[in-house]
């Protein structure tokens, strides 16, 4: 039998902090430790750069870092290998990204999803365990990280290059997981787009697809004899006022191979960063009904109609927070926020010739590429002139 754990986002920071830097294990895992102690394989997500000095690039949304020394927990806990794909990993550029690789090299921890160039990031980890080669691929949603043929970042989830990957792959590996950071942030469900492409790795040749980014516990599937998990939720990221009280909850992902080929998953529940220091496991009654209440949401997968409708709902309730943000400069402050929240106007100003136009200019590749090219362009002729 081989036992694989998969955990989620851990980013160091906060009051966990110090313990990180300390090296101390025990506090930032406490009983999860011994989950990871017994694995023949651990995976997590490094949720930010491990950085000698800060180098913030310019995006959009929060830019996170650690120093170099956050290592030494993760290092003294024993995980195996470190997901560099998701949206934080460029934060501070490609030194940060440089610094990272190079500081998990020198503490033999193994690294996957991003690198110097598309091609290094790209790479597959290839693991043998017994008789059994474990192959991981991790991807991320195309952000601010995202690795380009000669530039540092991280894995794009590009299903054209992840099927070419498996394909050349394939006579390398005996079971296959793939990591995919991407998802609606707070959001328990998969969009129907999401389903679609993970059961489409299944039908590809993946074992199991497990999606993180979302920062709450999500739900999970059993597809084609495979697992797809739709967001594991937080396993150490604090926050002093975090945005859902989800954002303190997760579950670490067990798959067990068997020699036969035959593999099962089993979920363990914990609390994090919530009145104590690090990541535990709940106590028995709160974990029952953290698993009911998961296990009923997973049921509702089988919904086609239910996911749209709860897709739906999603958009509307964040209908104004995007056409916000679509909008420069006066539009887009808090005073005129708050007035739109009592009176409702912001929709208005979108004409249904704007919209249309909008529409087409998103869902075309072709202007869609058009637009994030003259974007990142004035970007970076601004961060050239020091503006």
């Amino acid at each position: 039998m081989i036992n694989i754990l998969i955990g989620g986002d851990v980013c160091p920071n906060g009051r966990n902090l110090p313990y990180f830097i300390n090296g101390d294990a025990g506090s930032i895992f406490n009983d999860l430790l011994p989950e990871i102690e017994k694995s023949d394989l651990s995976i997590v997500n490094l949720e930010c750069p491990l950085i000698g000095e800060s180098s913030p690039i310019e995006k959009n949304g929060p830019v996170l870092g650690a120093e170099s020394r956050c290592l030494n927990a993760i290092k003294k806990a024993g995980i195996d290998v470190l997901n560099l794909a998701n949206n934080h990993v460029m934060d501070h550029g490609p030194q940060g990204l440089s610094n990272t690789l190079q500081v998990c090299a020198d503490n033999q921890i193994m690294t996957v999803g991003a690198g110097s160039c598309l091609a290094e990031a790209n790479k597959m980890f290839i693991k043998k365990s017994g008789d059994t080669r474990i192959g991981i691929m991790a991807v991320a949603e195309h952000e601010f990280s995202i690795a380009k043929r000669t530039s540092w970042g991280a894995n794009p989830f590009d299903l054209v290059s992840m099927m070419r990957m498996i394909t050349t792959h394939r006579k390398y590996f005996d079971y296959l997981i793939i990591l995919i950071h991407g998802g609606n942030e707070y959001y328990p469900l998969p969009s129907p787009r999401l389903i679609k492409d993970c059961r489409f790795l299944v039908e590809m040749g993946a074992d199991a697809v497990i999606v993180q980014h979302a920062h709450c516990p999500g739900c999970f599937e059993e597809y084609r004899g495979s697992f797809i998990v739709y967001g594991q939720g937080n396993l150490v990221f604090d926050k002093l006022k975090p945005p859902y009280n989800s954002w303190n909850k997760g579950f670490l992902v067990r798959l067990s191979i068997e020699g036969s080929g035959k593999h099962s998953m089993t979920v363990i529940p914990y609390e994090q960063s919530i009145g104590q220091i690090g990541a535990r496991r709940m106590i028995h009654k709160a974990e029952e009904s953290f698993k009911a209440d998961i296990e009923e949401r997973s049921a509702r997968l089988a919904d086609s109609s239910y996911i749209e409708e709860q897709w739906l709902a999603l958009c509307r309730d964040r209908k104004d927070h995007y056409y916000f943000s679509l909008f420069p400069g006066l539009l887009n402050n808090r005073i005129v926020k708050k007035i739109n929240s009592y009176i409702p106007f912001i929709e208005r100003l979108y004409t249904r010739k704007h919209l249309l136009r909008l529409e087409n200019m998103i869902r075309c590749e072709s202007h869609r590429e058009v637009i994030e090219t003259l974007l990142e362009k004035r970007r970076n002729h601004r961060q050239d002139l020091g503006g």
